[in-house]
Protein backbone atom coordinates (compact mmCIF):
# COMPACT_ATOMS: atom_id res chain seq x y z
CA UNK A 1 0.00 0.00 0.00
CA UNK A 2 2.90 2.04 0.27
CA UNK A 3 3.80 2.36 -3.07
CA UNK A 4 0.26 3.11 -3.94
CA UNK A 5 0.12 6.08 -1.32
CA UNK A 6 3.67 7.43 -2.98
CA UNK A 7 1.66 7.24 -6.14
CA UNK A 8 -1.35 8.94 -5.16
CA UNK A 9 0.62 11.68 -3.57
CA UNK A 10 2.04 12.81 -6.73
CA UNK A 11 -1.39 12.15 -8.63
CA UNK A 12 -3.60 14.41 -5.92
CA UNK A 13 -0.20 17.03 -6.44
CA UNK A 14 -1.68 20.67 -7.08
CA UNK A 15 -5.31 19.08 -7.85
CA UNK A 16 -8.21 20.37 -7.13
CA UNK A 17 -10.56 16.94 -6.51
CA UNK A 18 -9.62 13.83 -7.04
CA UNK A 19 -13.32 11.74 -7.88
CA UNK A 20 -13.40 9.03 -6.64
CA UNK A 21 -10.37 8.32 -4.66
CA UNK A 22 -11.45 5.07 -3.52
CA UNK A 23 -12.01 4.19 -7.12
CA UNK A 24 -8.73 4.64 -8.48
CA UNK A 25 -6.91 3.47 -5.19
CA UNK A 26 -8.85 -0.13 -6.48
CA UNK A 27 -7.56 0.33 -10.05
CA UNK A 28 -3.89 1.13 -8.96
CA UNK A 29 -4.21 -2.45 -6.96
CA UNK A 30 -4.99 -4.43 -10.25
CA UNK A 31 -1.14 -3.63 -11.45
CA UNK A 32 -1.76 -2.97 -14.71
CA UNK A 33 -1.03 0.39 -16.73
CA UNK A 34 -3.84 2.40 -16.77
CA UNK A 35 -5.64 4.33 -19.48
CA UNK A 36 -5.23 8.19 -18.79
CA UNK A 37 -7.09 10.30 -21.04
CA UNK A 38 -7.31 13.84 -21.50
CA UNK A 39 -8.43 16.05 -24.73
CA UNK A 40 -7.75 19.14 -26.45
CA UNK A 41 -9.56 20.82 -29.19
CA UNK A 42 -7.30 22.28 -31.53
CA UNK A 43 -9.37 25.54 -31.25
CA UNK A 44 -5.57 27.59 -31.69
CA UNK A 45 -2.48 26.93 -33.44
CA UNK A 46 -0.14 27.12 -30.27
CA UNK A 47 -0.22 25.72 -26.93
CA UNK A 48 0.19 28.09 -24.04
CA UNK A 49 1.68 27.44 -20.21
CA UNK A 50 -2.28 27.00 -18.98
CA UNK A 51 -2.62 23.71 -21.22
CA UNK A 52 0.64 22.41 -19.79
CA UNK A 53 -0.74 22.05 -16.51
CA UNK A 54 -2.56 19.21 -17.70
CA UNK A 55 0.46 17.64 -19.35
CA UNK A 56 2.64 17.94 -16.79
CA UNK A 57 0.03 15.86 -14.96
CA UNK A 58 -0.36 13.60 -17.89
CA UNK A 59 3.50 13.32 -17.53
CA UNK A 60 2.97 12.81 -13.38
CA UNK A 61 1.26 9.24 -14.74
CA UNK A 62 3.33 8.55 -17.26
CA UNK A 63 6.71 8.47 -14.70
CA UNK A 64 4.19 5.81 -12.67
CA UNK A 65 4.25 4.00 -15.29
CA UNK A 66 0.98 5.02 -16.92
CA UNK A 67 -0.17 5.08 -20.74
CA UNK A 68 -1.35 8.06 -21.31
CA UNK A 69 -4.29 8.77 -24.15
CA UNK A 70 -3.50 12.39 -25.69
CA UNK A 71 -6.73 12.85 -27.05
CA UNK A 72 -7.02 15.90 -30.10
CA UNK A 73 -10.99 16.64 -30.65
CA UNK A 74 -10.45 17.29 -34.38
CA UNK A 75 -14.59 16.52 -34.55
CA UNK A 76 -15.65 18.42 -30.97
CA UNK A 77 -13.49 21.27 -32.16
CA UNK A 78 -16.14 22.08 -34.76
CA UNK A 79 -19.01 21.59 -31.95
CA UNK A 80 -17.19 24.09 -30.11
CA UNK A 81 -17.04 23.57 -26.05
CA UNK A 82 -19.44 25.54 -24.58
CA UNK A 83 -17.70 25.60 -20.64
CA UNK A 84 -17.41 28.70 -19.12
CA UNK A 85 -18.35 30.13 -22.29
CA UNK A 86 -21.35 33.35 -21.65
CA UNK A 87 -22.35 32.83 -25.52
CA UNK A 88 -22.47 30.17 -27.89
CA UNK A 89 -18.85 29.66 -29.59
CA UNK A 90 -18.35 29.80 -33.07
CA UNK A 91 -17.39 26.67 -34.80
CA UNK A 92 -14.04 25.56 -36.61
CA UNK A 93 -13.73 24.84 -40.14
CA UNK A 94 -12.35 21.16 -40.41
CA UNK A 95 -9.66 22.61 -42.36
CA UNK A 96 -8.61 24.82 -39.52
CA UNK A 97 -8.95 22.30 -36.52
CA UNK A 98 -6.65 19.72 -38.73
CA UNK A 99 -4.12 22.36 -39.45
CA UNK A 100 -4.25 23.24 -35.51
CA UNK A 101 -4.05 19.77 -34.85
CA UNK A 102 -0.75 19.24 -36.60
CA UNK A 103 0.94 21.92 -34.13
CA UNK A 104 -0.29 20.03 -31.05
CA UNK A 105 1.20 16.74 -31.76
CA UNK A 106 4.72 18.41 -32.01
CA UNK A 107 4.54 20.75 -28.80
CA UNK A 108 3.03 17.93 -26.51
CA UNK A 109 6.46 15.73 -26.53
CA UNK A 110 8.07 19.00 -25.01
CA UNK A 111 7.03 17.29 -22.18
CA UNK A 112 5.67 13.93 -22.28
CA UNK A 113 7.17 10.53 -23.45
CA UNK A 114 6.24 9.68 -26.78
CA UNK A 115 6.98 5.74 -26.17
CA UNK A 116 4.20 5.70 -23.56
CA UNK A 117 1.93 8.73 -25.16
CA UNK A 118 -1.07 7.10 -27.79
CA UNK A 119 -2.28 10.00 -29.82
CA UNK A 120 -5.81 9.78 -30.72
CA UNK A 121 -8.59 11.53 -32.57
CA UNK A 122 -11.89 11.55 -31.86
CA UNK A 123 -13.35 11.78 -35.36
CA UNK A 124 -12.19 8.24 -35.35
CA UNK A 125 -15.59 6.82 -33.25
CA UNK A 126 -17.53 9.79 -34.10
CA UNK A 127 -17.88 10.49 -38.00
CA UNK A 128 -18.74 6.59 -37.66
CA UNK A 129 -21.30 6.52 -35.35
CA UNK A 130 -23.66 8.42 -37.60
CA UNK A 131 -26.83 10.07 -36.93
CA UNK A 132 -28.45 7.38 -35.82
CA UNK A 133 -25.82 6.70 -33.19
CA UNK A 134 -25.78 10.45 -32.31
CA UNK A 135 -29.66 10.28 -31.44
CA UNK A 136 -28.94 7.25 -29.25
CA UNK A 137 -26.28 8.90 -27.65
CA UNK A 138 -28.38 11.68 -27.05
CA UNK A 139 -31.23 9.65 -25.73
CA UNK A 140 -28.86 9.13 -22.45
CA UNK A 141 -29.28 12.58 -21.01
CA UNK A 142 -32.34 15.21 -20.47
CA UNK A 143 -32.39 18.69 -20.93
CA UNK A 144 -33.17 19.46 -17.01
CA UNK A 145 -29.41 17.45 -16.68
CA UNK A 146 -28.03 19.47 -18.86
CA UNK A 147 -29.14 22.88 -17.44
CA UNK A 148 -27.61 21.88 -13.86
CA UNK A 149 -24.29 22.96 -15.47
CA UNK A 150 -23.75 26.04 -14.54
CA UNK A 151 -22.95 27.96 -17.89
CA UNK A 152 -26.26 26.49 -19.09
CA UNK A 153 -28.13 27.85 -16.43
CA UNK A 154 -27.03 31.30 -15.88
CA UNK A 155 -27.56 31.63 -20.03
CA UNK A 156 -30.99 30.12 -19.41
CA UNK A 157 -31.46 32.43 -16.39
CA UNK A 158 -30.72 35.03 -18.27
CA UNK A 159 -32.42 34.43 -21.30
CA UNK A 160 -28.96 34.21 -23.75
CA UNK A 161 -29.20 31.58 -26.76
CA UNK A 162 -28.19 28.17 -26.16
CA UNK A 163 -28.20 25.86 -29.41
CA UNK A 164 -28.79 22.72 -29.37
CA UNK A 165 -25.39 21.82 -30.64
CA UNK A 166 -23.92 22.74 -27.26
CA UNK A 167 -26.02 20.03 -25.21
CA UNK A 168 -24.23 17.53 -27.51
CA UNK A 169 -20.51 18.64 -26.64
CA UNK A 170 -20.59 16.85 -23.33
CA UNK A 171 -22.23 13.53 -24.70
CA UNK A 172 -19.50 13.83 -27.32
CA UNK A 173 -16.50 14.05 -24.47
CA UNK A 174 -18.18 11.52 -22.57
CA UNK A 175 -18.47 9.19 -25.56
CA UNK A 176 -14.53 9.69 -26.13
CA UNK A 177 -13.77 8.11 -22.94
CA UNK A 178 -16.59 5.14 -23.70
CA UNK A 179 -14.65 4.41 -27.52
CA UNK A 180 -11.19 5.13 -25.63
CA UNK A 181 -11.98 2.78 -22.62
CA UNK A 182 -10.60 5.62 -20.17
CA UNK A 183 -9.71 4.65 -16.62
CA UNK A 184 -8.97 8.36 -15.60
CA UNK A 185 -9.90 11.06 -17.79
CA UNK A 186 -8.05 15.04 -16.56
CA UNK A 187 -9.50 18.00 -17.33
CA UNK A 188 -9.66 21.65 -15.69
CA UNK A 189 -12.00 22.79 -13.08
CA UNK A 190 -14.83 23.83 -15.67
CA UNK A 191 -14.71 20.68 -17.19
CA UNK A 192 -15.84 19.35 -14.27
CA UNK A 193 -19.84 18.04 -15.59
CA UNK A 194 -18.11 16.77 -19.16
CA UNK A 195 -16.05 14.32 -16.91
CA UNK A 196 -19.16 12.72 -14.79
CA UNK A 197 -21.08 12.72 -17.99
CA UNK A 198 -17.90 10.09 -19.30
CA UNK A 199 -18.04 8.21 -16.20
CA UNK A 200 -22.17 7.80 -16.30
CA UNK A 201 -21.78 6.61 -20.22
CA UNK A 202 -19.31 3.94 -19.29
CA UNK A 203 -21.87 2.67 -17.04
CA UNK A 204 -24.49 2.72 -19.67
CA UNK A 205 -22.12 0.77 -22.25
CA UNK A 206 -20.88 -1.83 -19.29
CA UNK A 207 -17.58 -0.19 -18.43
CA UNK A 208 -16.27 0.26 -15.36
CA UNK A 209 -15.76 4.32 -14.67
CA UNK A 210 -13.19 6.51 -14.86
CA UNK A 211 -11.93 8.35 -12.21
CA UNK A 212 -12.00 12.05 -12.63
CA UNK A 213 -8.88 14.55 -11.51
CA UNK A 214 -9.85 18.06 -12.07
CA UNK A 215 -6.86 20.41 -12.38
CA UNK A 216 -6.99 24.26 -10.94
CA UNK A 217 -6.78 26.86 -14.10
CA UNK A 218 -3.96 28.61 -14.19
CA UNK A 219 -4.36 32.51 -13.80
CA UNK A 220 -2.54 34.29 -16.86
CA UNK A 221 -0.21 37.42 -16.49
CA UNK A 222 -2.40 39.53 -14.97
CA UNK A 223 -3.25 37.55 -11.76
CA UNK A 224 -6.48 37.35 -12.06
CA UNK A 225 -8.44 35.81 -15.11
CA UNK A 226 -7.13 32.64 -16.80
CA UNK A 227 -4.64 31.93 -18.93
CA UNK A 228 -5.61 32.93 -22.37
CA UNK A 229 -5.23 34.03 -25.77
CA UNK A 230 -8.08 35.66 -26.21
CA UNK A 231 -7.34 37.85 -23.46
CA UNK A 232 -3.39 38.25 -23.91
CA UNK A 233 -2.09 37.28 -20.52
CA UNK A 234 -0.18 34.03 -21.70
CA UNK A 235 2.80 32.62 -22.30
CA UNK A 236 3.01 30.44 -25.23
CA UNK A 237 5.80 27.21 -25.14
CA UNK A 238 6.61 27.88 -28.85
CA UNK A 239 7.56 31.95 -27.92
CA UNK A 240 11.11 33.06 -28.27
CA UNK A 241 12.94 32.28 -25.31
CA UNK A 242 13.37 35.64 -24.71
CA UNK A 243 9.67 36.48 -24.42
CA UNK A 244 8.86 33.41 -22.31
CA UNK A 245 11.80 34.07 -20.20
CA UNK A 246 10.60 38.42 -19.52
CA UNK A 247 7.11 37.29 -19.01
CA UNK A 248 8.10 34.68 -16.45
CA UNK A 249 10.07 37.94 -15.05
CA UNK A 250 6.51 40.02 -15.04
CA UNK A 251 4.47 37.62 -12.58
CA UNK A 252 4.12 39.06 -9.26
CA UNK A 253 6.00 37.42 -6.73
CA UNK A 254 2.30 35.66 -5.72
CA UNK A 255 1.34 34.33 -8.33
CA UNK A 256 5.49 33.15 -8.74
CA UNK A 257 4.21 30.21 -6.55
CA UNK A 258 1.03 29.16 -8.25
CA UNK A 259 3.26 28.75 -11.30
CA UNK A 260 5.75 26.86 -9.38
CA UNK A 261 3.30 24.43 -8.22
CA UNK A 262 1.44 23.51 -11.46
CA UNK A 263 4.42 24.18 -14.36
CA UNK A 264 7.91 23.18 -12.53
CA UNK A 265 9.19 19.58 -12.07
CA UNK A 266 10.89 20.51 -9.36
CA UNK A 267 9.68 17.86 -6.31
CA UNK A 268 7.43 19.41 -4.00
CA UNK A 269 10.65 19.46 -0.76
CA UNK A 270 12.31 21.82 -3.40
CA UNK A 271 9.75 24.16 -3.88
CA UNK A 272 9.24 24.35 0.24
CA UNK A 273 13.15 24.97 -0.05
CA UNK A 274 12.89 27.71 -2.07
CA UNK A 275 10.10 29.56 -0.19
CA UNK A 276 12.28 29.02 3.09
CA UNK A 277 15.23 30.72 1.57
CA UNK A 278 13.08 33.46 1.00
CA UNK A 279 11.54 33.83 4.30
CA UNK A 280 15.40 33.61 5.24
CA UNK A 281 16.26 36.78 3.26
CA UNK A 282 16.67 35.67 -0.51
CA UNK A 283 15.73 37.95 -3.26
CA UNK A 284 11.93 36.69 -4.44
CA UNK A 285 14.06 37.55 -8.02
CA UNK A 286 16.31 35.08 -8.10
CA UNK A 287 13.73 32.29 -7.66
CA UNK A 288 11.97 33.38 -10.50
CA UNK A 289 15.12 33.12 -12.33
CA UNK A 290 15.15 29.60 -11.67
CA UNK A 291 11.65 29.26 -12.84
CA UNK A 292 12.14 31.33 -16.14
CA UNK A 293 15.21 29.13 -16.79
CA UNK A 294 13.66 25.88 -16.42
CA UNK A 295 10.37 27.01 -18.37
CA UNK A 296 12.54 27.87 -21.15
CA UNK A 297 14.89 25.03 -20.91
CA UNK A 298 11.74 23.11 -21.31
CA UNK A 299 10.51 24.07 -24.52
CA UNK A 300 13.82 25.34 -25.90
CA UNK A 301 16.87 23.86 -24.46
CA UNK A 302 19.17 24.72 -21.74
CA UNK A 303 21.54 26.62 -24.25
CA UNK A 304 18.52 29.02 -24.68
CA UNK A 305 17.76 29.32 -21.35
CA UNK A 306 21.20 30.81 -20.80
CA UNK A 307 21.07 33.37 -23.16
CA UNK A 308 17.73 34.29 -21.92
CA UNK A 309 18.93 34.91 -18.84
CA UNK A 310 21.96 36.88 -20.01
CA UNK A 311 19.41 38.87 -22.06
CA UNK A 312 16.83 39.72 -19.27
CA UNK A 313 20.28 40.90 -16.89
CA UNK A 314 21.46 42.98 -19.81
CA UNK A 315 18.06 45.03 -20.78
CA UNK A 316 16.29 45.17 -16.75
CA UNK A 317 19.53 44.82 -14.11
CA UNK A 318 22.04 46.82 -16.22
CA UNK A 319 19.05 49.72 -16.70
CA UNK A 320 19.25 49.47 -12.80
CA UNK A 321 15.13 48.73 -12.32
CA UNK A 322 14.64 48.44 -8.66
CA UNK A 323 13.33 44.93 -7.09
CA UNK A 324 10.29 46.59 -5.64
CA UNK A 325 8.43 48.84 -7.63
CA UNK A 326 4.66 49.97 -7.81
CA UNK A 327 2.39 47.77 -9.29
CA UNK A 328 -0.37 49.48 -11.08
CA UNK A 329 -3.40 47.81 -12.90
CA UNK A 330 -5.42 49.59 -15.16
CA UNK A 331 -8.61 48.67 -16.59
CA UNK A 332 -8.11 48.62 -20.92
CA UNK A 333 -11.06 46.60 -22.43
CA UNK A 334 -9.73 45.66 -26.01
CA UNK A 335 -6.08 47.67 -25.38
CA UNK A 336 -4.89 50.95 -23.46
CA UNK A 337 -2.58 53.68 -25.50
CA UNK A 338 0.73 53.63 -23.67
CA UNK A 339 0.23 57.28 -23.20
CA UNK A 340 -3.05 57.18 -21.07
CA UNK A 341 -0.93 54.43 -19.75
CA UNK A 342 1.95 56.85 -18.00
CA UNK A 343 -0.26 59.36 -17.07
CA UNK A 344 -2.81 57.13 -15.57
CA UNK A 345 0.14 54.88 -13.84
CA UNK A 346 1.02 58.87 -12.57
CA UNK A 347 4.75 58.37 -14.46
CA UNK A 348 3.68 61.34 -16.00
CA UNK A 349 1.42 64.42 -14.55
CA UNK A 350 -0.32 64.92 -18.73
CA UNK A 351 -0.62 63.17 -21.69
CA UNK A 352 1.28 65.81 -22.94
CA UNK A 353 4.18 65.36 -20.93
CA UNK A 354 4.25 61.31 -21.65
CA UNK A 355 4.40 62.55 -25.13
CA UNK A 356 7.04 64.68 -25.05
CA UNK A 357 9.07 62.29 -22.41
CA UNK A 358 8.94 59.71 -25.15
CA UNK A 359 9.63 61.72 -28.41
CA UNK A 360 12.68 62.35 -26.07
CA UNK A 361 13.83 59.08 -25.49
CA UNK A 362 12.77 59.58 -21.62
CA UNK A 363 10.78 56.53 -21.40
CA UNK A 364 11.60 52.72 -21.44
CA UNK A 365 9.29 49.82 -21.75
CA UNK A 366 10.63 46.06 -20.41
CA UNK A 367 13.69 47.59 -20.62
CA UNK A 368 13.93 49.00 -24.04
CA UNK A 369 13.84 52.40 -25.09
CA UNK A 370 9.89 53.56 -26.10
CA UNK A 371 9.85 55.51 -29.46
CA UNK A 372 6.10 54.72 -30.67
CA UNK A 373 4.05 57.25 -28.68
CA UNK A 374 0.80 55.25 -30.73
CA UNK A 375 1.47 51.87 -28.84
CA UNK A 376 -1.59 49.88 -27.75
CA UNK A 377 -1.14 47.76 -24.65
CA UNK A 378 -3.35 44.48 -25.34
CA UNK A 379 -5.87 44.01 -22.30
CA UNK A 380 -3.67 41.23 -20.17
CA UNK A 381 -0.23 42.66 -20.86
CA UNK A 382 2.15 43.15 -17.84
CA UNK A 383 5.22 45.14 -18.40
CA UNK A 384 7.83 47.33 -16.60
CA UNK A 385 7.62 51.25 -17.37
CA UNK A 386 10.34 53.43 -16.56
CA UNK A 387 9.84 57.00 -17.05
CA UNK A 388 13.86 59.02 -16.41
CA UNK A 389 15.93 57.30 -13.94
CA UNK A 390 13.77 57.13 -10.38
CA UNK A 391 10.25 56.47 -12.20
CA UNK A 392 9.10 52.85 -12.31
CA UNK A 393 5.64 51.20 -12.41
CA UNK A 394 5.22 47.29 -13.04
CA UNK A 395 1.39 47.87 -14.75
CA UNK A 396 -1.21 45.31 -15.68
CA UNK A 397 -3.96 45.80 -18.03
CA UNK A 398 -7.35 44.33 -17.08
Amino acid sequence: MTEITTALELIKRGADELLIEADLIEKLKTGRPLRVKAGFDPTAPDLHLGHTVLINKLRHFQELGHQVLFLIGDFTGMIGDPSGKNTTRPPLTREKVLENAATYQEQVFKILDPAKTEVCFNSTWMEALGASGMIRLAAQHTVARMLERDDFSKRYAAQQPIAIHEFLYPLCQGYDSVAMKADVELGGTDQRFNLLVGRELQKHYGQAPQCVLTMPLLEGLDGVNKMSKSLGNYIGIYEPPNEIFGKVMSVSDDLMWRYYDLLSFKSESEILALRQSISEGRNPRDVKVLLAQELVARFHGPTAAVAALEDFQTRFQRNAIPDDIPEVSLAGEGGISVVAVLKQAGLTASTSEAIRMIDQGGVRLDGDKLTDRGLMLESGAVVVLQVGKRKFARVTVR
